[in-house]
């Protein structure tokens, strides 16, 4: 009996083809597998949310997802949110212009699950950006800046920027 699976996913764009053991989780296979470092592992128990990826356009704690599950999917990181050309996405350059970030590190799951949130509510409120990021901890920002730099994004998006590839299927 074959112990590894060969699985296909598209991260930010690219298709890429690897081979995983059938216990292995995404984050893992992400970081371990095919070097992807922007989605960081904390917890291990899908309460810190930095692992957050988007799976065909909807938030994922990786952690608490088989990579072989994700086979054919289409995973965006924060990374991938950013245009081809480099140019950050207006959710990138909101948290950029607001200090929404200070170590960084649960930075690209916040990224990830704000960018869940604008897909369903193009016009949050400050209750409903916090409730989004519930799951999102942050031990620098105190969590006023992220709320306000998804504030900013969204009024930004709802004039007419562009959606972020692979997040609105």
């Amino acid at each position: 009996m074959k112990s590894e699976l060969d699985i296909m996913l598209t991260v930010d764009g690219a298709e890429e083809r690897t081979t995983v053991e059938p216990r292995m989780l995404l984050i893992q296979a992400l970081r371990e597998k095919l070097g992807v470092k922007g989605p960081h592992i904390g917890c291990e128990s899908g309460r810190c949310g930095a692992c957050t990826v988007l799976v065909n356009g909807e938030a994922v704690k990786s952690c608490m997802m088989l990579a072989a599950q994700a086979d054919g999917a289409k995973i965006t990181t924060a990374a991938g949110l950013a245009a081809e050309d480099g140019t950050l996405h207006p959710l990138q350059q909101a948290f950029h212009e607001h200090h929404a970030l200070q170590c960084g590190y649960c930075t690209p799951g916040m990224l990830c699950a704000a960018m869940d949130l604008l897909k369903t509510n193009p016009k949050p409120n400050e209750n409903d950006v916090r409730q989004a990021l519930r799951g999102n901890l942050c031990r620098c920002t105190g969590y006023q800046h992220i709320v306000d730099a998804v504030l900013s994004a969204a009024g930004t998006l709802g004039s007419g920027a562009s959606a972020v590839k692979g997040a609105a299927e």
